[in-house]
Formats: C-alpha cells, sequence, structure tokens
C-alpha cells in the first residue's frame, strides 16, 4: 500500500538522499513547547491512548468539533475507548489536515502501527496502542530519550519556583537538557484583570518591595538571574496586537500606578506600558545574550460561551488580523537604538504578515551574528505542509534560509516529535527540488551543511546549548 511509506513527501532523488542520510539522523532542539516540567520530572505515565494522545491537544479537539462530536466526548467525562473512536471517526474523513498526518506518524513512531485509523479498526488499535502504553518503557523520559531530544524549553511564569526544573536536572533525561523559558506575559499585559494580584505574587517571590514600574521591571530582573541560574537562555513573549507606542518611564509609572489604584485605564495607555517594558525586558536579555521571541497575531478565547464552560487554551482562539509591521518596526528600532537589543525571533499567526516580518528581520543585524533577528517557524495554524513551505520559501526568497533555526513542536504533548520529522521531510522534499530543477548545485557538502544546520546545529548555536 503507499500509504505514508519511508519516502513519504520526498518526491526526488535529492530529498530523499538529503532526508535518510542527513536530516532523519539529526537530533531535536525543541527550543518552544507547552510541555509540562511537572510531568516531566514525575516521568508521567499514561493511562491509556485517549490521555496520552488526546488529553490538552487542542488541535484534535477542535477537529472533532468541526466534525460534531459531543463535548463529553472531548474534554468532557465521556468513556476513554468512545472518545478514541469519536477521533478516529473524525480522522478517517481529515483529508488534507496536518493532523491525519502527525496521528500517523506518532502511530508509526511509537506504536510500530503503519495502518490507516479508522472506525473500522478503532477497537482493534485502541487495545493495541494500550497494550503498548502499559509497557514499563513508555513514559514521559523515555518517549523523550527515544526521540532523540537533546533540548526542551518549556514555557514558564517569571513567579515560578522551577521546583519542577531542578528535580529533573537532579534525575535528568539522558542526554538532554529540560530548561525554562521566561514568560513575562502576566507582568507586560497591565490591561488584563489579573495584573494587580500578580503583581503581589511577583513581588513576594522575587523579595522586591513593587511600589512602581521601575519596581517591576526590577523584580522581574530578578527572576530572569534565577531561570538563567537553571539554564535558561530564552524569553517569550505574546502579543495579540504589538503595542503601538512607548511610553517613557514616567509615564509607564502613572499607567502602573493608575492600574494598581482600580483605574480603567485606554488602549494608548496599556500599550505605552507594554512598550516600555518590553524594551526594557529587552536590555536585561541582551546584558545576558539571551534570545527573545515575539508572537504576533492570536486573538483568543473567541467564543466567550465555550471560555465559560471549560475555560482557556481549549481550541477557542484564531488569528488576528491587527496591523502589525509599523508597531513592530518601531518597537525593534528603540531596542536597537542603544545596541541592547537581543537575539529575536519573530512569529506570526497570519501569514499576511510573513512579508514584512521577513522584511524587518533584514534590517536588524549585527557583524558576527547569522540572522541575528530571525523569521520563527511556522506557528500553530500554520504549521501545516503549506504553511511550512511558504515560510521556508518566503524566508529563503528574502532572508538566508541557511540560517534559520528549525522547527519546533509548540506542544504539550510527549507524542508530538513526529512534527520535527514531518517538517524536515518537507523541508528536503523542497531543497531537492530546487536542485533538481536546477536552482542550486548538486553539491552535497554544501547541501548536507544547509540541511544539517536547520535541522539542528543552527539552533544549537544561535541559543547557545
Amino acid at each position: 500500500m503507499n500509504f505514508m511509506t519511508e519516502d513519504f513527501l520526498l518526491k526526488t532523488a535529492t530529498a530523499r538522499t538529503l532526508y535518510h542520510e542527513v536530516a532523519e539522523k539529526m537530533p531535536i532542539i525543541d527550543y518552544h513547547c507547552h510541555l509540562s516540567p511537572a510531568e516531566i520530572a514525575a516521568d508521567k505515565r499514561f493511562s491509556s491512548i485517549t490521555e496520552a494522545w488526546l488529553g490538552g491537544d487542542h488541535y484534535k479537539w477542535r477537529l472533532m468539533r468541526l466534525a460534531g462530536v459531543d463535548e463529553e466526548l472531548i474534554t468532557g467525562k465521556g468513556d476513554e475507548r468512545e472518545k478514541f473512536r469519536a477521533y478516529a471517526k473524525t480522522l478517517e474523513t481529515a483529508i488534507g489536515n496536518p493532523l491525519y498526518h502527525w496521528s500517523h506518524l506518532e502511530m508509526k513512531r511509537y506504536f510500530g502501527i503503519s495502518e490507516p485509523l479508522s472506525s473500522k479498526n478503532a477497537d482493534r488499535l485502541f487495545d493495541e496502542m494500550n497494550g503498548r502504553i502499559a509497557c514499563p518503557d513508555f513514559s514521559a523520559k523515555n518517549l523523550i530519550k527515544n526521540s532523540n531530544v537533546r533540548v526542551i524549553c518549556t514555557t514558564d511564569d517569571p513567579a515560578d519556583d522551577l521546583a519542577h526544573h531542578r528535580a529533573v536536572a537532579a534525575d535528568p533525561i539522558e542526554n538532554c537538557k529540560v530548561l525554562p523559558t521566561f514568560r513575562p506575559d502576566k507582568a507586560v499585559l497591565i490591561e488584563k484583570p489579573e495584573f494587580v494580584e500578580y503583581m503581589v505574587k511577583l513581588s513576594a517571590v522575587s523579595g522586591v518591595k513593587i511600589g512602581s514600574a521601575a519596581d517591576c521591571l526590577k523584580a522581574l530582573e530578578a527572576r530572569i538571574d534565577y531561570f538563567a541560574s537553571l539554564g535558561g537562555k530564552l524569553s517569550d513573549h505574546d502579543f495579540g496586537r504589538v503595542p503601538s507606542r512607548i511610553a517613557t518611564e514616567a509615564e509607564a509609572d502613572a499607567v502602573w500606578q493608575k492600574k494598581m489604584n482600580g483605574g480603567e485605564l485606554t488602549e494608548a495607555e496599556a500599550d505605552g506600558y507594554k512598550g516600555w517594558i518590553i524594551v526594557r525586558l529587552a536590555e536585561c536579555f541582551a546584558r545576558r545574550n539571551w534570545t527573545m521571541q515575539l508572537h504576533v497575531g492570536s486573538m483568543r478565547n473567541n467564543s466567550s460561551r465555550m471560555f465559560g464552560l471549560i475555560g482557556r487554551d481549549t481550541g477557542f482562539d484564531t488569528m488576528s488580523d491587527y496591523e502589525c509591521a509599523y508597531n513592530l518596526s518601531r518597537l525593534l528600532d528603540e531596542m536597537d537604538k542603544n545596541g541592547a537589543m537581543p537575539r529575536t525571533v519573530l512569529y506570526t499567526l497570519n501569514p499576511k504578515d510573513f512579508y514584512p516580518m521577513i522584511a524587518l528581520c533584514g534590517c536588524f543585524t549585527q557583524p558576527g551574528i547569522r540572522a541575528k533577528t530571525q523569521f520563527g517557524s511556522a506557528w500553530w495554524f500554520i504549521d501545516h505542509k503549506d504553511g511550512m513551505e511558504q515560510q521556508l520559501r518566503n524566508t529563503a526568497s528574502m532572508n538566508l534560509l541557511s540560517a534559520f533555526v528549525g522547527m519546533l513542536t509548540d506542544s504539550r504533548s510527549f507524542l508530538s516529535y513526529p512534527r520535527h520529522e514531518y517538517f524536515r521531510r518537507i523541508l528536503c522534499d523542497l531543497i531537492g527540488r530546487w536542485v533538481e530543477d536546477g536552482e542550486f548545485p548538486a553539491d552535497r557538502d554544501a547541501l548536507d551543511r544547509i540541511v544539517a544546520g536547520i535541522c539542528y546545529e543552527n539552533a544549537e548555536g544561535y541559543f547557545g546549548f
């Protein structure tokens, strides 16, 4: 049967050679994910394939909802076998959706199953996969180790004590580092209702009495140093909309005081504070040789009804169509003015921003650092075959693809590492076509270096792992 063979997606001889002789063998650096450090530390085991495969995976949840599956069989308390059957029935009709490929790659790599999942074989495969899950070696740490992962960067709040990271460091995964990533959104997004309460929490954990915007920054810097002491090298920031202005410190403090005293902020006031603190944080990162990641363009919790029922991060987010180029340019320029801009990776959730973002990357460079400002991996709603290929093509067209730091999982699942395989197959197929169409020479040394760099080596060097 010609279904997802070992040459899946590899349409040319060059592509097959580059994948099987280079890309397939490279380790994985997962520099942005949402795996739980607590579950890694506990070497989590799974009750069933339903928990391992469908638990917490809002990609699969969205697809099931689109197929009309009842919420009880998605995030509810439905029977685990019934949930698996519902996903199998959904998947068998999901032609063209990346979940069809991801799910079957996961079945192959973790369960040795090559047949397509459908409602016809769902019960039998449910039992077979559960048999594998019951094996002693099917645990979080072993899944990471057996996936050839060398670095995992989780997403962590500044106020987190990182106790689970310390536990993992004390009982490490063979050949793999698990590092915290600094995600200070709760201290940046001042318009959020939880901001005031968070200032109290941040003050307590940092030991800094926070009575001003400057104190807030001081507390965050103390936490940056704590993250660094446990190997942290990256920050991550989520802006649905890039701030439209950058306040002075006095203006930012006035906004901070107004918020802490119960005042209602205007959009301009909130933007000014956010612009000020992110620029100041960038200076902190630059001094420590960290990398800053900026995620732009999400529009979250669109269904207020479902948000009220099951909360955030459950599959009701989407991409925005905010304008971002000018505001992002001003933000990066402000960081760059004093030579205090760190290595920066830009991500967008909307393909309309690909060209302006990629072009901006070429405006903020530094001698001795390849692609100091990078356009990041196809993200979230764009991490499918078309989106990944578009991101690679556009990056190659306007920037330096050979310096790209490659794929990430952005996932909460320990079974998501075949997404790197998917990306590598798409990468090798694209490069293979360029070579066989006569657009790039068939120079194996050069091609091997490019592919190995994008798959692993660029990230290792760029982030300093």
